[in-house]
């Protein structure tokens, strides 16, 4: 039938008045949108997700979208699943049977959806047909039975607030028709880059041993992988696997220990001679000597095996630090979002267990305890000290695992043997919201636990949602922070040192913060804006809860991309957070722990109360080393600039400026002091005691430093000290 423009001004975002009739008596379609104009013509866009006008089919980093009409379409994978928004259509007078639409994208129910809203209220709503990795773009109709709303006033809305898997939503043509569109046959788009060009290849594996271990490639082949014990899903991945034997990078491992002697179904998308060294095995297969590779940080945390992002679960309890952290165990890229587990007796020496998170368990009722719905995205982690769950055995207190369960809602794990095994929360999700990585704390005075997470929402924007309980199970919104993204973090800190003065501390993934007070309930700045102590490579930091010295240790995230090793991206060193009174008010300070220290080599290279001038610009030594501590004192002279040269890298002090590198830092008394941890391929430096702090990677990844100077521009200064520390490895030297 032919289609009519309701607002022809707008062309394709037109709509009709009063439905013209066909010679034979049967009424026209009316066409409400094809999306096929420069713009969304007068529906109303909010957030980010959809642009400033429709997609012109497949978005960067999108698998091949079709199905659509037309050069056009709504695709709100604008920039990957992470933005949000809303497209509101005019408001039109539904005159026909049914309205027919293009759906496709994201399955996450009221989240990536087309909602009818009639009086205000939604009356009827559409998903896409996707939630679990793989899938397709392919848009196929559906039709709403409108009969009973002829003659009412309605409204179109388009909504993606998901930001995790198939965190996004596709439409095009919708109409209104007294005919039903039919389902189109799927048509396989042609295999993107990358995709494994193969067919399940499913075998039994008898368990002899602690793991199933296989091959992978850096630029592998992306196939799933699904294995089951009995009637029993124990993990569900994608996984990197190598077209074959010549191309593979490492090998990786998944924890199988509780299932010996028993027989795995092992189902993976790979090239059968890749599927046939599948392996049952007690030991890991290192082509590198592990913690020993050529770019294996030696004194910052990194994982055994694959890609790592955000800092999640940090707790003390009982003699050891449990650090966590966003894991991909089986590729070198962002996927499947399991949580690494390590303990630590000082936050320097850490020994990685078993991971205690696992993803993609889905609708499956018989799976492995560990495992969540779907992504399990970042979150935290405290120690139920008062039983306030009720999942105490014995005298062991209960570790609980705060996260997000991507299209779920905020969900809980927990422990009761000391971390040894985890148990996904049989009442999740607990706080279902338009957000993610929920930090939980015990708030003493109100005793009654808090988390404080990541939200978006019309009234607030983007923001930190602050939610209350009693018993972890049942939790009420109590306030919003706005202004802040992702990765929420909520602790008390004295103000220089004093315990009387108390000042809480509030900030997101880039670490950039407010001081205020907060009453378990609400947080309350005391100041316009934010501050910024962190700049550089780091984002999504974390502090340990439960301290047991009462230390706030944070850790961040190096988003530094570390080539060809069995792994990628590290984390920076624990830094122990304080308040100061400075010239422009309290700041917050970060200094690498003093347990650090403990790795410094005796003997270090020194220098003392040098004058540096045009006769003798430049103090420095020759040294072999890739791991050191370098800590500087200058004192002013006529010199515009300072630069301190280790290997390829420099740190350099603008005296006119007061800027070390790019961040602003005073001199005190006419001194100016900065340190640089220096590993095999990153650094840190720290400025004026940790008034500022940057994370960097190194230019020369994995090369001895070779000569480390510091050097005067522009006229004189006087180095009062210059220590460089050789130093050992956390990894060999326990």
């Amino acid at each position: 039938m032919m289609k009519r423009l309701l607002f022809a001004s707008c062309l394709s975002f037109a709509f009709l008045t009063l439905a013209a009739l066909s010679p034979a008596g049967a009424a026209d379609d009316i066409l409400i949108a094809d999306f096929e104009a420069a713009n969304y013509g007068q529906w109303k866009v909010e957030g980010e997700a959809f642009g400033k006008a429709p997609a012109k089919g497949t978005l960067g980093g999108q698998m091949p979208v079709t199905g659509f009409e037309g050069k056009g379409l709504v695709n709100t994978f604008l920039g990957g699943d992470r933005p949000t928004g809303k497209l509101t259509s005019p408001e039109f007078t539904i005159e026909r049977d049914y309205i027919k639409f293009l759906i496709g994208g994201g399955g996450h129910k009221g989240k990536t959806c087309m909602n009818l809203l009639i009086d205000g209220e939604v009356v009827l709503s559409a998903t896409g047909p996707n939630l679990q990795p793989g899938g397709s773009e392919f848009l196929n109709w559906e039709n709403w039975d409108v009969k009973k709303y002829q003659g009412k006033q309605a409204v179109l809305q388009i909504v993606d607030e998901a930001s995790d898997g198939w965190g996004h939503i596709n439409i095009d043509q919708i109409s209104q028709s007294n005919t039903q569109a039919k389902k189109k046959p799927f048509v396989a788009p042609p295999r993107r880059s990358g995709e494994s060009p193969h067919l399940e290849n499913a075998q039994q594996i008898k368990i002899t041993g602690k793991y199933i271990i296989f091959p992978v490639s850096n630029q592998g082949q992306r196939g799933r992988m699904t294995i089951v014990v009995g009637e029993q899903l124990v993990h569900n991945l994608d996984c990197d696997f190598p077209p074959n034997k010549d191309a593979i990078d490492w090998w990786t491992y998944l924890d199988m220990s509780e299932y010996l002697g028993k027989t795995a179904k092992v189902v993976a998308r790979a090239a059968p001679e890749i599927c046939e060294m599948f392996q049952s095995s007690d030991e890991i297969r290192h082509l590198q000597p592990l913690y020993d590779e050529a770019l294996r940080p030696q004194f910052h945390m990194s994982q055994m095996r694959g890609w790592n992002n955000d800092p999640n679960g940090m707790c003390y309890y009982d003699g050891q630090y449990h650090f966590f952290w966003q894991c991909n165990p089986a590729g070198r890229n962002w996927a499947n979002m399991y949580w690494g587990h390590a303990t630590s007796p000082d936050m320097i020496h850490w020994a990685e267990h078993d991971r205690a998170l696992r993803s993609f368990g889905g609708d499956v009722k018989n799976r492995h305890p560990k495992m969540a719905d779907r992504n399990c995205f970042s979150g935290s982690g405290n120690v139920d000290l008062n039983n306030t769950a009720g999942w105490q055995k014995g005298d062991e207190k209960t570790i609980v695992l705060a996260f997000t369960d991507t299209g779920c809602g905020e969900a809980l794990a927990y422990s009761s043997d000391r971390g040894k095994t985890w148990k996904y929360y049989e009442g999740n999700p607990v706080i279902e919201h338009s957000g993610r990585d929920p930090k939980l704390i015990w708030y003493e005075p109100g005793q009654h636990w808090v988390i404080a997470v990541f939200d978006q929402d019309q009234e607030h924007g983007r923001n930190i949602a602050i939610y209350t309980s009693k018993d972890l199970k049942q939790w009420t919104r109590q306030s919003n922070v706005p202004g802040y993204f992702e990765c929420a973090e909520i602790f008390q800190l004295p103000v220089d040192g004093d315990p009387a003065k108390q000042k809480w501390v509030i900030y997101a993934a880039d670490a950039q913060y407010a001081i205020g007070h907060f009453d378990g309930k609400k947080f309350t700045p005391e100041h316009e804006g934010k501050h910024r102590v962190h700049w550089g490579a780091y984002y999504a930091s974390q502090c340990f809860s439960n301290p047991p010295d009462g230390r706030v240790v944070q850790i961040g995230w190096a988003r530094i991309n570390i080539p060809d090793m069995p792994f990628n991206q590290t984390f920076t060193v624990p830094t122990n957070l304080t308040l100061h009174t400075t010239e422009d008010g309290i700041r917050m300070f970060a200094t690498p722990i003093k347990e650090l220290e403990q790795l410094r080599r005796p003997a270090p290279k020194t220098a003392e109360n040098v004058v540096l001038n045009a006769d003798g610009p430049e103090v420095g030594f020759d040294v072999e080393d890739q791991l050191f501590d370098i800590v500087v004192t200058l004192k002013q002279g006529t010199a515009s600039k300072a630069v301190l040269r280790f290997g390829e890298c420099a740190a350099t002090y603008d005296f006119a400026a007061g800027k070390l590198d790019e961040m602003p830092l005073r001199m005190k008394d006419g001194r100016v002091t900065f340190r640089v941890l220096v590993d095999r391929p990153m650094y840190e430096l720290i400025g004026g005691g940790g008034a500022c702090y940057k994370t960097s990677a190194r230019r020369d990844m994995g090369k001895p430093v070779g000569r480390i100077s510091l050097a005067a521009e522009g006229g004189s200064l006087t180095v009062e000290s210059l220590e460089a520390y050789r130093m050992k490895s956390a990894w060999k030297d326990r």
